[in-house]
């Protein structure tokens, strides 16, 4: 091991910023009410795989490194040192078997915050260059391309393109158009790449809804990326650059808010999480599309009739957009605005379990296997829900939840929330 970045790493745990690092790595009390909480543990009953172990593993460094009595007398305090079986554990329990979703939190007895110290593990394996080489490559694309699945931009004219002209050709939106790097409007609406490259209908569905509210928005060719994988991987450096690219794109094209598209992550990396990286306060409003539709609805600049959307449907919680975002009231006042019948699933809310699919599990294909298995969970709670429809409000989830609508044959749809609200639109005069 590289004995200088080894120092860098743990200089994270001697320096921290404030007190909420050390409170957190003291605070766990070894009860285990934090093991049923999580769907790694649940699957696969590996004790390694418990919450509190995964705490564990950085707060022993810390007494290891940073205590008296762990430089004194390691085995007393159970410290551990930074060696390569070390490092081989944490890289496969904090990248490799979480998903930073914060259910654990919710189950834990003290309030531990897990996914903050299991970042802070992450951001030290970062410094020594151990970020698994997938979801590394993911940042890379993000930072030289502007977007996380390096689509060049012609590529993404096309794209956009061919969605006007398709919408153009339905009753009520001939005149609907997707505006393109439009200077002064009121809104710059971002996506998740996996739309164009992938689920293109959710971006026509949102220019549906811009158009029948009447919106001033657009597109950027260059910097449309909502999300922000660097806030995954622990590289503070990137995720501040993804981050900055993102607020000069807003200022270049002079808007005034930023909304963000429907990705759970993507909207917490970027609203809660960049004044903390960009270490200033924007100069422009950031909202989710969640919240701008409830506002839509709510004031009456687009109408809906709910008969439209003639399936059952659920809802999976993002954790992002839920249990950590929350809009739980929010999402439902939107989705049950759209649709006839809503069926939750158990549990549901806050309290729902994580698809799989986040903490850049997605985008590590080393733990494809694992994240599948995981998803057993969430396709059960699927299944006995007897829906037609899963809505979602996070194209992460979408993905995630459409390898395990294939894997376990639920027969389901998965639709964004822009879908189903657009499917509702009543166009009028």
């Amino acid at each position: 091991m590289n004995t200088e970045l080894t120092e860098k790493a743990l200089d994270i745990l001697r320096h921290p910023a404030d007190s909420k690092l050390i409170t957190h790595l003291n605070a766990c009390v070894h009860c285990g009410l934090c093991g049923t909480s999580c769907l790694f543990y649940k699957t696969f009953e590996d004790p390694r795989f418990i919450p509190g172990k995964k705490v564990d593993l950085v707060s022993s460094l810390y007494r290891r490194y940073c205590t008296t009595i762990g430089k004194v007398a390691p085995k007393l305090v159970h410290a551990r040192d930074l060696d390569d079986a070390m490092v081989e554990e944490m890289v496969d329990s904090l990248y490799g078997a979480c998903t930073m979703c914060g259910r654990c939190v919710a189950h834990c007895s003290i309030g531990v915050d897990i996914p903050f110290v299991v970042r802070t593990g992450r951001r030290m394996l970062a410094t020594m260059g151990l970020v698994p080489k997938t979801l590394q490559a993911t940042v890379d694309a993000a930072v030289n391309t502007g977007n996380n699945m390096g689509i060049p931009e012609d590529e993404f004219i096309d794209t956009i393109q061919w969605m006007e002209e398709e919408m153009q050709g339905e009753e009520g939106f001939e005149e609907a158009t997707i505006p393109l790097n439009a200077e002064g409007k009121e809104i710059l609406y971002t996506l998740n790449p996996r739309e164009p490259k992938f689920f293109p209908l959710s971006i026509s569905a949102a220019a549906k809804i811009f158009y029948a509210a009447g919106a001033s928005w657009t597109l950027s060719t260059q910097m449309y990326d909502v999300t922000n994988y660097g806030y995954f991987s622990g590289n503070d450096a990137e995720a501040t650059l993804i981050a900055k690219h993102m607020y000069d794109e807003v200022a270049r094209l002079g808007a005034k808010k930023l909304v963000l598209g429907e990705c759970g992550h993507g909207s917490r990396a970027l609203r809660w999480e960049s004044p903390n990286y960009m270490k200033q306060t924007p100069d422009f409003e950031m909202t989710t599309l969640v919240e701008l539709l409830e506002m839509y609805l709510k004031t009456g600049r687009i109408k809906l009739d709910k008969s439209l959307n003639t399936k059952k449907y659920t809802i999976h919680d993002p954790c992002n957009i839920t249990r950590n975002g929350g809009l739980f009231n929010t999402l439902r006042f939107v989705v049950k605005s759209a649709v006839p019948e809503l069926i939750e699933m158990d549990p549901y809310g806050n309290d729902n379990f994580c698809c799989g699919g986040g903490g850049g599990m997605l985008a590590m294909s080393e733990y494809n296997e694992r994240r599948l298995k995981v998803g057993k969970i969430k396709a059960d709670q699927i299944a006995k829900t007897g829906a037609d429809v899963v809505i979602t409000p996070c194209h992460n989830c979408v993905d995630q939840l459409s390898q395990i609508n294939h894997t376990y044959k639920l027969g389901v749809e998965i639709k964004s929330v822009a879908e189903v609200v657009a499917d509702a639109l009543v166009m009028g005069k």
